[in-house]
């Protein structure tokens, strides 16, 4: 009973300072990127391009937090806040495609000019999305447009990767659930201890490739 008894406690104390860990991180990730994260567009300052992280979407539309990423971007580029749009996301399947058709429904819908918009097909996370803005797209500075919960990593991993990176909350044009809010910071407590990690160890995307300068041709992006 006694030996029980201890191992009971050692795993309990092991909980405790894993927790006490985690939790610092997502603290100090935050407390690290909260300067440079802007609620007002008019607040944010100029960069040369606006990244747009990816999410989920459908065979002929876009996803609410797609939408509203799309609406922030567009906000940048209408106020001068931004030259370039980076459009990043997975289109690692023939049968799904984020980053076409956030391409078409922001060219569709919005009627926006097409020589803005670059597309990065290998954006499977937000570390590779910020990896590759750096050493494909050749990014040096940006405006990140995604939801609150997840602008801090944006911008952690962005600025840890020498990306002069702000951020932009994207605006909620539909009030989600407040138990949606509660899952995604759930996950992204996870996700941030796996971006800290990977910053630290510096892990390579799943893919690189030849570089297409963010100053020059969008066209040589697309498929």
């Amino acid at each position: 009973m006694k030996f029980r008894k201890c191992i009971l406690i050692t795993l309990l104390i092991l909980f405790f300072v894993v927790g006490l860990f985690c939790t610092g991180i997502n603290i100090y990730m935050v407390l690290y990127a909260k300067p440079y994260v802007y609620a007002d567009v008019n607040s944010v300052p100029e960069r040369y391009a606006v990244i747009l992280p990816g999410a989920k979407v459908y065979s002929n539309t876009v996803s609410h937090v797609v939408r509203d990423r799309i609406e922030g971007s567009l906000l940048c580029i209408d106020a001068g806040k931004a030259k370039r749009i980076l459009v990043s996301g997975d289109h690692g399947r023939k049968d799904y495609d984020e980053v076409n058709q956030i391409r078409l429904y922001m060219q569709n819908v919005y009627g926006t000019d097409g020589s803005l918009i670059f597309m990065d097909h290998a954006g499977f996370s937000t570390y590779e999305t910020m990896y590759r803005a750096r050493d494909v797209f050749c990014v040096k500075d940006a405006v990140i447009v995604t939801q609150k919960f997840h602008v801090y990593r944006s911008v952690y991993i962005a600025r840890k990767l020498g990306i002069d990176a702000v951020a932009l909350e994207a605006p909620e044009m539909v009030s989600y659930a407040k138990r949606l809010h509660r899952v995604w910071e759930f996950r992204e407590f996870l996700a941030r201890i796996k971006a800290f990690f990977s910053v630290a160890f510096n892990v390579k995307p799943t893919y690189l490739g030849n570089q297409i300068p963010i100053t020059g041709d969008s066209s040589k992006s697309w498929d």
